[in-house]
């Protein structure tokens, strides 16, 4: 199957013209979200899309993982407007709205639409009991309770916790209540931040009365998912990892067994020899101790390429046709720039104008560009911009 993003031209093909584009592997995708599932078979999930499915495309992704979903599992997006868009594209699963409603109007549509809903402070559970008393609408409504654990983002302190889980056990329409909360360190498999957290949890439970077993939890994002088994309870919540990014600290995703989704590609558009004492780029910042034979690739930072990737960051050059391709590894050197990155054919002769370049993904692990760029693969995937081409294979 090949899927293109709306912006791109109808007749686009990768390896064709495309100057920059982004496979979509929808196998891999599959894959990773199997092995979720592997590591507490009995949980239902929250299948994390929020962010334009972490830059994958919203709308294709969550098609692809639909036929996936079982028993409670539902979609997790930030926003309304993400919630929402799945619905326009048909997509009846049901959906978590991660951040709750702010306003009456949006509990409105929250309610209409039967997303499920995060209360994660108490003007919410103010909005929300002002609307039952003005509605007579029976349908009944899932919530999640978020309880602030030590992150001090979103959540609930103790005191309140016990006010929201009262008030809602109180209420006839409240269907499902899940209790949830969010690690700040779960990256790190040394902090005792984590099991701080647990324990807090457990003490705001204990505090509201609510005995062993007497609730659903949902406490393991992607990181907690594959180092911390004993917070798993009854609800995952998936994320970067359905993508085959890492979300622990100094791993590659492909260490667990996870696989790349997007692999972000462009092509050699010319190529030069720059001589000893020479520079190469914006601000002069490289100069040449050598002769240099350079590759000028049509990717930069108007592609969502990141400007700060230093001298050194690597690329893979495929030379020759696909099934005879040498693949070759060379490394950025000098400034990216909005449209063009530079790197340098040192050890591949093979190279010609024409060629593929992997920026990352199949090959080249994405965690790996992102460390040398001083971010996280979260980030990488998620500054792709529109136009470079997606196809979903």
């Amino acid at each position: 199957m090949t899927v293109i993003r709306k912006e791109a031209d109808p007749q686009f093909r990768a390896g064709s013209y495309a100057r920059a584009w982004a496979t979509i592997d929808l196998q891999a995708l599959h894959a990773n979200l199997a092995l979720v599932r592997t590591t507490s078979p009995a949980c239902s999930l929250v299948v994390v899309v929020k962010a334009n499915a972490y830059g994958h495309g919203l709308i294709a992704v969550a098609g692809a993982l639909r036929t996936q979903l079982r028993g409670k599992d539902c979609f997790g997006v930030a926003t309304i407007d993400e919630a929402l868009a799945l619905r326009r594209a048909a997509i009846t699963e049901p959906v978590l709205l991660l951040e709750g409603f702010v306003t009456a109007q949006e509990l409105a549509l929250v309610v209409s639409h039967g997303f499920h809903f995060v209360i994660h402070s108490l003007y919410q559970l103010e909005i929300l009991q002002a609307y039952f008393a003005a509605n007579d609408d029976s349908r009944s409504l899932n919530i999640w309770l978020k309880v602030d654990t030590g992150m001090h983002r979103l959540g609930l302190n103790e005191t309140d916790f016990v006010t929201a889980w009262q008030t809602l056990r109180g209420l006839p329409r409240v269907n499902s209540i899940v209790v949830m909360s969010h690690f700040a360190c779960a990256d790190d498999p040394q902090s005792p931040v984590t099991e701080r957290q647990i324990a807090s949890l457990q003490d705001t439970l204990a505090h509201a009365g609510v005995l062993e077993g007497g609730c659903e939890l949902s406490l393991a994002a992607s990181a907690a998912i594959l180092i911390w088994p004993h917070t798993h309870f009854q609800w995952l919540r998936p994320g970067i990892m359905l993508y085959g990014g890492s979300a622990i600290i100094g791993e590659n995703a492909i260490d667990r067994g996870l696989l790349p989704v997007m692999t972000l590609r462009s092509r050699i558009i010319a190529i030069k020899t720059v001589a000893p004492g020479e520079f190469i780029g914006y601000g002069a910042t490289y100069v040449c101790e050598q002769e240099h034979r350079i590759a000028v690739v049509s990717i930069g930072y108007g592609d969502g390429y990141p400007r700060h990737a230093p001298n050194g960051t690597p690329v893979l050059i495929h030379s020759g046709l696909a099934e005879r391709a040498v693949v070759k590894q060379a490394v950025l050197t000098g400034r990216v720039s909005m449209d063009k990155i530079t790197v340098d054919l040192s050890g591949c002769d093979e190279a010609a104008i024409g060629d593929e370049v992997i920026l990352w993904g199949d090959g080249l692990p994405a965690d790996e560009i992102a460390r040398r760029c001083g971010t996280i693969a979260y980030e990488l995937f998620c500054q792709v911009t529109s136009r470079v081409h997606y196809v979903y294979v």
